[in-house]
């Protein structure tokens, strides 16, 4: 049995999928703008994948297995993550019509997000057990929230700043992610 605390930890401080995977990165640069939209992301990406964790590895156990079809992982991967991607939309559109309108086009964007996909297949390679796979799902989540918070705190500050004309919008959004990047990458170095 994997050691559920290691996942967690794992995926949300020294594997984050977007500080040190670089996955995602099209919506962390557009929704860390303002807190409430990445909060909004965040939660939407939490619950995409954890319910993508849980049907990709349900799919690919009880479906590509079985029938030695694993070569189709990608694409019944990519129809499930869809498929959870539209009823993410639709309940907010009716659940949350402001935060839907401050998402735009980034909501439907998850579908090809690029960490939604990539913790499907990182479940599969690391062939976690179905709990792991949620768990590392969820925390992989958690990790992608923790990241748009921090970079949107940072930005929202920034906006009050002066800069340097070159450096406005995503220049300066560019360098913040670089430091975060290498902050976070210092927890793999605890590791060792």
């Amino acid at each position: 049995m994997e050691n559920l605390l290691a996942i967690i930890i794992g995926a949300i401080f020294v594997n984050n999928f977007i500080l040190t995977r670089f996955l995602g990165l099209c919506p962390f640069f557009g929704v860390s703008k303002k807190t409430k939209p990445a909060v909004g992301m965040g939660l939407a990406v939490i619950f995409v994948l954890t319910l993508a964790s849980m049907a990709t590895w349900l799919a690919y156990n009880f479906i590509l297995v079985p029938l030695n079809i694993q070569y189709l992982q990608i694409i019944v991967f990519i129809l499930v993550i869809a498929t959870l991607v539209q009823f993410v939309e639709l309940f907010l559109k009716k659940a949350n019509p402001i935060l839907y309108k401050a998402l735009g086009i980034y909501l439907p964007l998850i579908t090809t997000n690029c960490a939604v996909l990539g913790v499907a297949l990182l479940n599969v390679q690391e062939d976690y057990s179905f709990i792991a796979a949620v768990v590392f799902g969820l925390s992989a989540g958690v990790g992608f929230l923790l990241a748009l918070l921090l970079m949107s705190g940072i930005r929202e500050r920034l906006e009050l700043s002066k800069l340097p004309k070159a450096f406005d919008g995503l220049p300066i959004a560019f360098i913040v992610a670089a430091l975060m990047s290498m902050a976070f990458l210092a927890f793999s170095g605890m590791i060792r």
